[in-house]
């Protein structure tokens, strides 16, 4: 997630610097054969142009609000994930005790402690699972594929493409626990709130959580379950393949079009300007290069942020910060169960104006 008010003129530039150069070579290409060559055939009729833009624009924009969607929905997801974390710690934190503990089943301060720590670590477990899941690749995202793309990635810091996952679940879990979960063909996150229920389970039965208590805690795994089927289903379902393909070829079909369209149409300007102005109605015809240059970076742009942003846990600059949340997570529930300051982790370093 982008944290500054703009991306600089610069970053967008080198952003999408290949295609523009490509577009300036395509209207140069038409120009020279259009003026220098004398063929005058190519040029095509302003109003199919005109009406393929029109069209395209209502695509584009229908696209890039419902990418919107996919992103907002998939932030409102992750603050339900913040608000039920939180609440988890601090229920833990109050339930687990020796009030209704059963006759020879109580426990020291220190033993209740470790036990709090033990679930609230499984939470922090949970999420790592949940994350790394969601920063898996599908076969439909694309953003690593462009070499723009790749160039930013590499300035900025994804922990779930730099620290393995078993070693960032080594951290929360005990270690036969962690093979468990690693041996888990399936997903890794349900079955980490499974052993999260049967430990509570556990602690009910020693009378360690007191039953009403035990409910309580229990639907707030239900509530964890249903936000990470959410989140799941996002990732799993993408923005329909028939409408980017639509996009894709429709962006294109008018870049080609439009210099065959635009050039002659300042070609004819510059011959009503030569009898006042000669030298300037005799090279107006070259404007056409950097408004068909301009006007189709203009839609290949919006076009390609659409592209980015579809896919709203991919690891792009523009998608939901979860690494971010999930550190910010992590650190508000170990407070609220004492760890020391020493060993919670300090806030992920924002780099590039970004984070992840």
């Amino acid at each position: 997630m982008l944290i500054k008010k703009y991306f600089s003129v610069s970053e967008m530039f080198l952003w999408t610097r290949k295609e523009t150069l490509f577009f300036v070579m395509l209207a140069t290409t038409v120009t020279f054969i259009y003026e220098v060559l004398e063929q005058k055939w190519i040029a095509m009729p302003w109003t199919p142009i005109a009406l393929v833009g029109t069209a395209l624009a209502f695509v584009i924009g229908f696209r890039n609000n419902a990418v919107y969607g996919r992103l907002w929905e998939g932030r409102k997801i992750w603050g339900g994930i913040v608000n039920d974390s939180r609440t988890f710690a601090i229920y833990v934190g109050d339930m687990v005790t020796n009030e209704y503990a059963k006759e020879g089943q109580e426990l020291s301060k220190e033993e209740l402690s470790k036990q709090k720590r033990i679930l609230v670590h499984r939470h922090m477990a949970w999420l790592t699972a949940l994350r790394y899941a969601m920063r898996a690749k599908k076969p439909w995202e694309s953003f690593m594929d462009h070499p723009t793309n790749r160039e930013w990635a590499q300035k900025i810091h994804t922990p779930e493409f730099v620290v393995p996952e078993e070693e960032a679940l080594a951290h929360y879990l005990q270690p036969d626990e962690l093979k468990k979960v690693m041996d888990v063909g399936g997903n890794k996150a349900a079955h980490i709130i499974k052993l999260q229920s049967n430990h509570l389970r556990s602690l009910k039965e020693k009378g360690l959580i007191w039953e009403f208590s035990f409910l309580k805690l229990e639907d707030i795994l239900r509530t964890l379950l249903a936000l990470q089927g959410k989140s799941e289903r996002i990732k799993n379902f993408p923005y329909p393949r028939q409408y980017a393909t639509l996009n894709v070829f429709f962006v294109w079909i008018f870049i080609f079009i439009l210099p065959f369209g635009l050039v002659p149409e300042f070609a004819k300007l510059g011959e009503s300007l030569i009898g006042i102005h000669p030298f300037i109605g005799g090279l107006l015809v070259w404007m056409g290069i950097p408004f068909a240059a301009m006007v189709s970076w203009v839609f290949h742009t919006m076009e390609r942020i659409g592209t980015v942003g579809e896919n709203p846990f991919e690891g792009s600059a523009n998608d939901v910060p979860i690494s971010t949340i999930a550190r910010s997570i992590e650190i508000d529930v170990r407070t609220c169960i004492g760890d020391s300051k020493e060993d919670i982790p300090l806030p992920f370093d924002v780099l590039e104006n970004v984070q992840m």
